[in-house]
């Protein structure tokens, strides 16, 4: 995936309102030993509840913990679940305006869940008045203003019987919508950028699934019919497919093991918001938002995702690609800065590494054994030339990153001295990464070594690494030359 991972620091850009269906979540965790007397049902000692922010207020949750600017509209009743709603969402340092009326309960969702497993879930609904509905319209109409992307979580709870007026409300103060649909008619979502369906609610909305060709044409066809932009079809283990007039891709899903797809839908709207917020362009936000809907599947509950754990992933990603040596810089600084969030200590080392030999691989992977990541500051072309004279380097630099890349020990490859004025020395490039250990290799003495100044003001750690006696790039080239004997 190549993805522009600047965009990456600047998600809380992204200012997203919220409108839809709000509900509470609440877990009972227990044990189960026994079946009951009373009936042929297990027993669960609840030992555990937690609350939960579910539906629309879900969405929001995800934004959230993405580091999103998010606002919540919803509707809640006047009862101890919507207090809690209320303060769970402080608590999220999420800003709510719920739309508080008496006539309807607030939406609980209560799960019963024994060694990882649901073993029960009870529902308290009722669907919410045309009046408060039309209360809610009103309050977005005052708000809209304030943010640059709007999503409409539809639950068909009765909260957004007014959201084809409140797309064009959103459309004529220039905001970009995105829709969670529930309804089979999709005209209802007409003038909204981008909806989410997933493959029953594509279905029901008329879409096809024999065939890809069939799926494509049918989607289109919706999306023309209804006057939608855009389609972001979810569909669970194959991934998910978007879709315009024009264009459409796939990406595959991102997990082999899925725990609990509670609120998948939610993680993916909201990822994927946040992503254009951040300044992404739709495959690579559409390619993130996958990523994120991967990694909270495989959780349990209506779970989210941090910037930290997208950022993991990411470099996995990057790093099973064999993408370790990347242009331009700032990606890598980028890549380097969030193995940091992640609490892994960046180690650093340089050199020519002209032959790579047995001599530079039990080195590194020594240099690799004193932190969890490995950058490699490689000296470039005409650096080589300068310190090994006119008739090296024998490989060249794409050449000789390459086959860095290509080791397990290495996770980043960075070229250096190309101008004369860097005095062929990675300073700065160690001043940029400032890593928590700098490594060199030969007799040198601490203080001889550049840079250790500067990572020992850092509170970073400065080693000394010895050779293996016998192995050089030198002695290598002698050898290939006839001027020494073959060991």
């Amino acid at each position: 995936m190549m993805v522009n991972l600047a965009h990456l620091a600047h998600l809380s850009r992204a200012k997203i309102l919220v409108v839809g269906d709000v509900m509470l979540d609440r877990y009972y965790y227990g044990d189960t030993q026994r079946i009951s007397p009373e009936a042929p049902v297990p027993v669960v000692n609840i030992t555990r509840i937690e609350d939960k922010a579910g539906g629309a207020a879900n969405v929001a949750r995800n934004i959230s913990h993405l580091d999103g600017q998010v606002a919540l509209l919803g509707i809640i009743g006047q009862d101890a679940e919507g207090e809690s709603l209320q303060q769970l969402l402080a608590e999220e340092n999420i800003q709510s305006s719920l739309y508080q009326q008496a006539a309807q309960p607030t939406i609980a969702k209560m799960r019963v869940v024994s060694r990882h497993q649901q073993v029960v879930r009870l529902d308290i609904e009722q669907r919410f008045s045309a009046a408060s509905a039309l209360r809610l319209a009103e309050m977005f109409a005052d708000q809209v203003q304030d943010v640059d992307l709007v999503i409409f979580s539809d639950y068909n709870k009765g909260s957004l019987t007014q959201i084809s007026a409140m797309i064009q409300i959103a459309k004529s103060a220039g905001k970009m919508v995105l829709v969670d649909p529930k309804q089979t008619d999709l005209s209802l979502y007409a003038g909204a950028d981008v909806i989410t369906p997933n493959i029953k609610e594509f279905i029901d909305a008329g879409g096809d699934i024999a065939s890809e060709a069939k799926m494509l044409d049918s989607a289109r066809t919706l999306l023309a019919q209804s006057g939608i932009a855009a389609m972001l079809l979810t569909r669970s283990e194959q991934g998910m497919s978007y879709i315009t007039a024009s264009t459409h891709y796939h990406v595959p899903a991102q997990v082999l093991e899925v725990s609990d797809v509670t609120g998948a839908g939610d993680t993916v709207i909201a990822s994927l918001a946040v992503m254009l917020g951040a300044g992404f362009e739709s495959q690579q936000a559409v390619e993130l938002a996958n990523l994120c809907a991967g990694i909270v599947v495989g959780k349990l509950g209506a779970a989210t995702v941090a910037p930290e754990e997208l950022a993991a992933k990411l470099n996995q990603q990057l790093n099973a690609q064999g993408d370790s040596y990347l242009a331009p810089f700032d990606a890598v600084l980028q890549h380097i800065a969030f193995a940091k969030q992640n609490g892994e200590r960046i180690v650093f080392t340089n050199g020519c590494f002209d032959i790579l030999h047995a001599g530079h691989v039990r080195y590194l992977n020594q240099a690799k054994s004193l932190g969890d990541r490995l950058v490699v500051g490689l000296n470039a072309d005409a650096s080589v030339s300068r310190l090994k004279g006119p008739t090296r380097p024998i490989n060249g630099l794409e050449d000789r990153a390459a086959v860095l890349a290509g080791l397990a020990c290495v996770d980043w490859v960075v070229p250096f001295g190309e101008l004369p004025e860097e005095q062929d020395t990675p300073l700065k490039l160690i001043e940029q990464i400032s890593p928590d250990v700098l490594v060199k290799g030969g007799d040198y003495t601490i203080d001889s070594i550049v840079g250790a100044d500067f990572v020992l003001a850092q509170g970073g750690e400065v080693k000394v690494l010895g050779f293996v006696e016998g192995k050089s790039t030198t002695g290598i080239i002698q050898k290939a030359r006839g001027q020494g004997e073959w060991r």
